[in-house]
């Protein structure tokens, strides 16, 4: 299935990307051969064979909700590098 320019041109545009018309002949070739390529696969028998979401088995890896003693209030502030009554102390911003 070869492109023609007018297509390589128009998913140059829906790419936002700004081709010289040597690399627009360039990707016709290369994205006309990918897609002859991908149409082998209308070729294969798939007969009988169950249509697949995934091909692998998909659940949910979720643990159990458990209740964790938090941090101290000091233990936490005492990471700061300035404090005023309790809270952390930043330079005004305006």
């Amino acid at each position: 299935m070869a492109l023609t320019i007018g297509e390589v041109e128009h998913v140059a545009l829906l790419a936002r990307l700004a081709l010289s018309a040597e690399e627009k002949h360039t990707f016709a070739e290369q994205l006309g051969s990918i897609l002859e390529y991908a149409d082998k696969l209308t070729g294969l028998d798939t007969e009988g064979i169950e249509p697949l979401v995934n091909i692998l088995p998909v659940f949910n890896v979720l643990r159990d909700d458990e209740v964790k003693p938090g941090s101290l209030r000091e233990e936490i502030l005492s990471n700061a590098p300035l404090l005023e009554e309790e809270q952390y102390k930043v330079p005004k911003i305006i």
